[in-house]
């Protein structure tokens, strides 16, 4: 591509994952935010809920005065808690509701224009069906909460897939189904979409068209990562979004490369979105012994190289 990505998307980062001792809403946050808020690279970031009121409020000012695209990841504080919005018993499924409630406030508060959730442990399957069913009233409830509270701006809210059988043992799961929950949800929640994440796509033994495809009608949001599947003693095994090209792992340029070529012919970049362009959002995670700082560089000349390539 002869244009640079900044002319396609803004690219970002999710602050709890590279600096993860912030991941349960305490630590350095505004420490590590400002590292995030000052580098020119990125024109958004991801974050997760920031357990105190006056931290929240210092946060949000940093992020409007670097004028940074914020989405709200919802998904840690889910898998913190066990809750899930699948869960087959009403009472357990409702506070899953409840937390994203909650959260929805938060995401507000620090001008977020899209919360990114997950569906909840599988049951297996002879309970998925009903399950599904669960989880997309689920999603209406956490919809119609953000279309409620929206002011000048709607909060969207977008399912992201993960693996059912590795690591996370999500219920969604594939993204063909995914896509089906999705568009369920958006009969009647058009502030509603989908987050793919390349580093799923090995987890989910999807091709990379296929996963592409499979969720471009309802995509609004986009991770980009890397996974170890093949070897169970790795710390990198599953889905612990390592840096790229990590030893035994399996995303590296070629495979980022042919990732942002099936974004380019399904039009993601052209689609409209929540936020103020299409968000391609670095998920890495530095080892023990890793500095956030180096791996954060490897994430951007992997991706410099892998566009270049195009």
């Amino acid at each position: 591509m002869q244009e640079p990505l900044e002319a396609y998307c803004h690219i970002g980062i999710v602050h709890p994952m590279a600096f993860p001792e912030t991941g349960e809403g305490e630590g350095p946050i505004l420490e590590t935010l400002e590292k995030v808020a000052t580098d020119s690279f990125f024109s958004a970031v991801e974050v997760t809920q920031m357990k105190d009121a006056s931290v929240r409020r210092e946060a949000a000012a940093l992020l409007a005065c670097a004028g940074l695209d914020v989405v709200f990841a919802a998904q840690p504080p889910l898998f913190q808690s066990g809750l899930s919005l699948c869960d087959l018993d009403a009472a357990a499924r409702q506070k899953a509701v409840d937390l994203c409630k909650g959260l929805i406030d938060q995401a507000y508060e620090l001008g977020a224009s899209i919360m990114v959730v997950h569906s909840g442990a599988d049951p297996g399957e002879a309970q998925r069906a009903d399950a599904k069913k669960a989880l997309i009233e689920s999603l209406k409830a956490v919809c119609a909460d953000a279309q409620e509270k929206a002011g000048e701006r709607m909060l969207s809210i977008s399912l992201e897939n993960f693996d059912r059988d590795v690591d996370k043992k999500c219920l969604i799961g594939p993204t063909r189904e995914a896509a089906e929950v999705a568009a369920a949800v958006y009969e009647s929640a058009s502030n509603s979409g989908l987050t793919i994440d390349l580093s799923h796509q090995a987890l989910l033994r999807e091709k990379v068209d296929e996963m592409v495809l499979s969720a471009v009608d309802h995509l609004i949001h986009v991770h980009i990562g890397n996974c170890m599947v093949s070897d169970l003693s790795s710390p990198a095994y599953g889905d612990k979004h390592p840096r790229f090209a990590y030893p035994g792992s399996v995303v590296g340029v070629e495979e980022l490369k042919r990732f942002l070529e099936a974004l380019v012919y399904a039009g993601y970049f052209k689609r409209n979105a929540p936020t103020a362009m299409p968000v391609v959002s670095f998920e890495v995670k530095p080892l023990e012994g890793e500095s956030p700082e180096v791996v954060i560089a490897n994430a951007k000349r992997t991706l410099l190289q892998a566009w270049a390539r195009l």
